[in-house]
């Protein structure tokens, strides 16, 4: 029997929660979602309670109980809050989104999220799109939509939300000191249309006036610069060490050696001394914003 679900009148099931798939090549998140899902169906037989009761009890059809108690599926935090509430378990159960929030997005973009989590500056030089740290959920959603073969639509969803995870990196305390060189041609692409395409500009202004950000545009009228074989990023951390990744240099891969990151750097310092001011470059997107 299944109860109403709020609005929905019905419990929730996989169409209700696309991207909460686990990676079966994540190893780690494998095991972190397997652990927590025998935890709870542990305390829910200790409990003496059916899938099919706790699931009316927590909102979630049968089938989805299963699936996340077998490590099929990462729950969303309100779910582990619910069944900590429903099982009486005292806060042991909340306590599991912690570890489930780690594993919640793609094993690549975890550790790009954990890298820029700790660096204390970034440089960011994009040709062809929007920087990923800089896209509304919108546009994010529209660009990584276009990709042929088109992802799934769980998928979809799933590498959208990782991307604006990584925002997180704005809200850090102290602050990193954070740089972006943004093309002017990616800025003029209205992506998923004209209103998409504002609130795009408009959260550019928003974190280029951040006191720890600098955003500059590169007017596709500049001259050739080292940035045209693709983008290049580049992260310093506490400790004097530093990475980097060219899509045009060293085979596009992370590098961490010294003369090689010098040669980032050089070709990254270039770009920006090529690219308008800041203060220009925040009119310049202004003025796009005015041309509507």
């Amino acid at each position: 029997m299944e109860q109403a679900d709020g609005a929905a009148g019905r419990l929730k099931g996989e169409a209700d929660e696309p991207g909460w798939e686990v990676d079966p090549d994540d190893d780690w998140g494998v095991a972190v979602v397997a652990t927590v899902g025998r935890q709870l169906r542990l305390r829910r037989e200790a409990k003496g309670m059916r899938a099919a009761e706790f699931g009316v009890a927590v909102g979630y059809g049968e089938d989805m109980v299963y699936k996340i108690e077998g490590g099929k599926r990462i729950p969303q935090p309100e779910y582990l809050d619910k069944a900590d509430e429903v099982l009486g378990a005292g806060g042991l159960i909340s306590a599991m989104k912690e570890d489930v929030a780690k594993v919640r997005y793609p094993r690549k973009v975890r550790e790009l999220k954990n890298l820029e989590a700790k660096a204390i500056e970034l440089g960011v030089y994009e040709c062809n799109i929007i920087a990923g740290l800089l896209q509304t959920p919108e546009h994010a959603r529209t660009v990584i939509g276009a990709r042929q073969p088109p992802y799934p639509p769980d998928d979809l969803e799933r590498m959208v939300a990782a991307r604006l995870s990584r925002q997180a990196v704005f809200e850090r305390d102290p602050a990193p000191s954070i740089h972006f060189v943004l093309e002017e041609a990616p800025l003029r692409r209205q992506v998923g249309g004209t209103m998409v395409w504002e609130q795009q500009l408009e959260r550019l202004l928003e974190v280029g006036r951040l006191r720890n950000v600098t955003l500059q545009v590169m007017p596709t009228n500049a001259e050739a610069h080292p940035g045209l074989d693709g983008r290049i990023e580049l992260l310093k951390f506490p400790d004097g060490t530093a990475l980097g990744r060219s899509d045009g240099a060293f085979g596009g891969r992370p590098i961490a050696d010294p003369k090689q990151l010098r040669i980032l750097e050089l070709r990254y310092g270039t770009i920006r001394a090529q690219a308008l001011p800041p203060r220009e470059s925040l009119a310049f997107i202004a003025n796009l914003l005015g041309e509507t």
